[in-house]
C-alpha cells in the first residue's frame, strides 16, 4: 500500500505526521497481523548549506562549487578505457582518510574566476541533520510504501478493505493512497466481472447445449436441478475445514457444474430413450436410475480419489491446490449420495409440469403417454374405415 502526500506541499513532515497517524489506526484493527513502513524519516545526514552572496562575492561559480563537493567527498567519473581485454572506469576521488571525515572539508579549495584558490570551507557551510532516507514518488506524488501482513484467516481482499476504512477515519483531505504490485492487480480483478455473473453464463451456456442436445426446453432444468447440491456439498467442505472461498474455489464450483451435470445426463438420456420406448415418466426414471447407478458411483469415486492429493497438498501453493481440492470432493461426495437420488425426482416432476402445461392442463393423467401423432391417427382411421366394391373408402 502506497500512503501518498498529495497536498502539494512537498513537506516530509506532513507526510511523516500522517503515516504514523494511520499506522496507529491500522495497528488496532484485528484483521491487520503487521504493517512496516519502508519510509524513515528521521536517518541522520548532512546539510550542505552554500553561502550564494559570498560566492558572488569571491567570483566563484555554484557549478564549481558543487563539482568540487562532488569530486572529493564523492567521486566523479572521468571516462573509460579498455586494457587487458576488459573495460575500466576512471575516477577521480579524494583519498579515503581525507573523506570519510566531514571535517577534512577545509582542504579542498575551489577556482574563482580570476584565477585564485578559494578554501571551499568558507562558501559551504556543513551541519547535521535527520530526515527521509529517500522521497518514493508514487503517481507522481510523495509516499510512503507499507508491507502489511494480515492476520491468520483472514484473505488479502479483507485485509485491503480494512485499511480503506482505517484510511477514512484519520487521515486530512490532502492525504491519499493507492497499490501496488500483486495487490494493485487484486483491486482491478475486483473492479471486473462479479462471480455472479461467472457463475449465470457457466448455467447459462450448459442449459443452452443441453436444450440444443435433446431439442427440448424443459429437459435442461432436469439435469440443472442437481447442482445446488453439488455446491452445496462445496461450501460445506470449505466451512468444516475453514478454507477460504476464493478464486480456486470459484474455480472449483465451476467445474462442479459440469460434473453434476454429467451424471445427470447419464440418468436423464435413458430416461428420455426409456420415455420415447413407451414407458411412463415415473417408471422411464426409475429404469435409468438403476441402470446407471453403478456407472455413475464408479466414475465419481475415480475422480473423488484422484483429487486427494489435492485434498491433502503441502508445500509452497498448497492452501491454493487445498481448496481447489476440498472443493471438487466435498460437491461430488454430496452430488453422488444425495444428488444422485433426486435426479430421477427433478426428471419426473419437469417432465410432469411440462406435460400439463403444453397440454393445457385438460383431461390428462400423471401418467399420460407422448401425444398421439394426428398422422397416426388418420392412418387408423382409413385402416378400420369400410370399403366398397370399388376398393374405396
Amino acid at each position: 500500500m502506497m500512503i501518498e502526500d498529495r497536498s502539494g506541499s512537498d513537506n516530509p513532515a506532513f507526510l511523516t505526521k500522517n503515516l504514523y497517524a494511520f499506522l496507529g489506526a491500522a495497528s488496532k484493527r484485528k484483521e491487520i497481523a503487521a504493517a512496516i513502513p519502508s519510509y524513515l524519516p528521521a536517518v541522520p545526514q548532512l546539510y550542505a548549506d552554500v553561502d550564494r552572496e559570498k560566492a558572488l562575492e569571491q567570483q566563484v561559480s555554484l557549478d564549481n562549487i558543487y563539482s568540487t563537493m562532488q569530486t572529493f567527498m564523492g567521486g566523479y567519473l572521468v571516462n573509460y578505457f579498455n586494457r587487458f581485454g576488459r573495460q575500466w572506469q576512471t575516477y577521480v576521488e579524494a583519498e579515503s582518510s581525507s573523506r570519510t571525515n566531514i571535517k577534512n572539508i577545509d582542504q579542498f579549495y575551489v577556482r574563482s574566476a580570476n584565477g585564485s584558490q578559494v578554501p571551499l570551507a568558507s562558501l559551504v557551510h556543513v551541519k547535521q541533520i535527520t530526515g527521509p532516507e529517500f522521497i518514493l514518488r508514487y503517481n507522481e506524488y510523495p509516499a510512503a510504501q507499507l508491507n502489511i501482513t494480515g492476520a491468520p484467516g483472514y484473505s488479502s481482499g479483507q485485509v485491503r478493505h480494512a485499511l480503506e476504512q482505517v484510511f477514512q477515519q484519520p487521515m486530512p483531505a490532502g492525504m491519499g493512497f493507492d497499490y501496488s504490485g500483486m495487490s494493485f492487480q487484486e483491486q482491478q480483478a475486483e473492479q471486473g466481472v462479479p462471480t455472479w455473473v461467472v457463475f449465470g453464463l457457466s448455467i447459462l451456456i450448459t442449459f443452452l447445449i443441453l436444450a440444443a442436445l435433446y431439442e427440448s426446453w424443459s429437459l435442461p432444468f432436469s439435469v440443472l436441478l442437481s447442482t445446488p447440491v453439488a455446491i452445496l456439498g462445496a461450501y460445506l467442505a470449505i466451512s468444516m475445514r475453514s478454507l477460504e472461498n476464493d478464486i480456486f474455489a470459484t474455480i472449483g464450483l465451476i467445474m462442479l457444474i459440469g460434473l453434476s451435470a454429467k451424471n445427470a445426463i447419464l440418468i436423464v438420456e435413458f430416461a428420455v430413450t426409456n420415455y420415447k420406448n413407451g414407458q411412463s415418466i415415473s417408471d422411464a426414471a426409475l429404469g435409468a436410475a438403476r441402470l446407471r447407478f453403478r456407472p455413475i458411483v464408479m466414475t465419481a469415486f475415480a475422480f473423488i480419489f484422484g483429487c486427494i492429493p489435492l485434498w491433502v497438498a503441502s508445500g509452497s501453493g498448497g492452501v491454493s491446490r487445498q481448496i481447489l481440492g476440498t472443493v471438487v470432493i466435498g460437491g461430488m461426495v454430496l452430488a453422488t449420495f444425495f444428488g444422485i437420488l433426486l435426479i430421477p425426482v427433478s426428471f419426473s416432476v419437469v417432465e410432469y409440469v411440462s406435460h400439463r402445461f403444453r397440454r393445457g392442463g385438460k383431461g390428462t393423467t400423471m401418467d399420460s403417454k407422448h401425444d398421439i401423432d394426428p398422422r397416426e391417427l388418420a392412418a387408423a382411421a382409413a385402416a378400420s374405415a369400410p370399403q366398397n366394391e370399388g376398393g374405396q373408402h
